[in-house]
């Protein structure tokens, strides 16, 4: 691969590129620098211009992750239309359909190791991002009596684990987990036993 001159300022944004291909094929601990600046054509001396090493790297490809997650999160939940029942719903579907669409985003952001308090703004991005989901949490949760209704960050963490078990297990090609059910079909099951378990959808629905 020829090396190219980034002086129009995109050397980082080809890094990432390059990292989020490398994440995919060899995972978040798979790879160097020198694979990254190699795959973006630079030298590996012009790496270290934007980052001090391979963890702020990923740290950057996790934080568009979830500027896009979170994107797509809040698409999801419409402001809680047409109900909170059915926004909530698809907050879970929309991280099945996050973790297909942009798999080394999802793995640098939940499998990398790298915390999301690693920066400021690495913070911010994720917590605007579950924190849509925790917004949905407490939307649906008003329907539940006082007496039996969980915390929202509770009940939305309960969701989160579900949809990610589901991702983990049979939405990414795991070996030895093929499930005879799609991974849709499985959260949004799961997703109603839970529902149906605190009442919030009539035993026959």
């Amino acid at each position: 691969m020829s090396k190219r001159g980034y002086h129009h300022g995109n050397l980082a944004e080809a890094l990432v590129k390059s990292a989020l291909v490398l994440i995919e094929e060899k995972g978040p601990t798979g790879f160097t620098l020198s694979e990254a600046a190699k795959q973006a054509g630079v030298t590996p001396a012009a790496v270290y211009r934007h980052f001090e090493g391979r963890e702020d790297l990923i740290a950057e490809a996790a934080r568009q992750g979830y500027e896009i997650f979170g994107d797509l999160m809040e698409h999801a939940y419409n402001g809680g239309k047409p109900t909170a029942l059915g926004a909530f719903e698809a907050t879970g579907r929309a991280y099945l359909a996050f973790a297909r669409r942009f798999p080394g985003h999802y793995v640098a952001m939940f499998e990398s190791g790298i915390s999301v308090n690693r920066t400021p703004e690495l913070a911010r991005v994720a917590k605007r991002a579950l924190g849509v989901l925790e917004t949905a949490a407490t939307e649906l949760s008003q329907h539940i009596p006082a007496d039996k209704r969980p915390p929202a960050a509770m009940f939305s963490a309960h969701i989160w684990a579900l949809s990610h078990g589901v991702v983990e297990l049979f939405a990414r090609g795991s070996p030895g987990t093929k499930s005879p059910f799609p991974p849709e079909d499985l959260l949004e099951t799961g997703i109603g036993i839970y529902l149906r378990g605190l009442g919030l959808i009539a035993p026959d629905d």
